[in-house]
């Protein structure tokens, strides 16, 4: 197992380690613990892909795990700051519903030879997704004390490009869902 899949399957096992922090009870500076393991964790998916790039390292399980991880990674993070009433239900909804109709799409295409690479639109999703819920993980720190919304200005961010870049998925890969037995 190459280097990038070593730290895609780490990505993966902080992911139960970051949710102990945010929702565990009586965990002295779990909100701050978790913020830092999500930090890590998602730093470990720029570098995993930029090792499997420069390194040619890029392997089947990597292009099947890679993505798999950042969605355990952004799902269990805005299904926990929804169960802790931090953020609201239909956001998380919109997000994962997203996740799982561009996932379908990308299975389809694979079932007909087709990769389905990432777009500009969705690395500015995961962008401002990763900074929204580092954003609110961190109690808006440090534009809390100018009482100024950057993290729920980032989340609606995040929502926007989540629906911008699913719709430019499925705009460009119309044909796949025309595809007839």
């Amino acid at each position: 197992m190459n280097l990038a899949n070593k730290l895609t399957l780490f990505r993966i096992f902080l992911v139960p380690v970051f949710m102990i922090f945010l929702l565990g009870d009586n965990i002295p500076n779990g909100r701050i613990i978790s913020a830092f393991i999500f930090i890590v964790a998602a730093l470990t998916d720029m570098l995993d892909g930029h090792i499997a790039r420069s390194r040619n390292l890029i392997t089947k399980f990597g292009k099947f795990m890679d993505p798999l991880a950042d969605k355990l990674l952004v799902s269990s993070a805005l299904i926990s700051l929804t169960e802790l009433g931090i953020i609201p239900a239909w956001m998380v909804i919109v997000i994962i519903a997203r996740e799982f109709a561009i996932t379908g799409l990308r299975t389809l295409g694979a079932s007909e030879g087709i990769t389905i690479a990432a777009s500009k639109w969705g690395k500015v999703k995961t962008i401002t997704q990763l900074i929204a819920i580092t954003s609110i993980l961190i109690e808006n720190f440090p534009f809390n004390y100018l009482n100024f919304p950057f993290d729920k200005i980032m989340l609606y961010l995040a929502v926007i490009f989540t629906i911008i870049s699913g719709i430019d998925y499925i705009y460009k890969n119309i044909n796949l869902l025309k595809i007839q037995n």
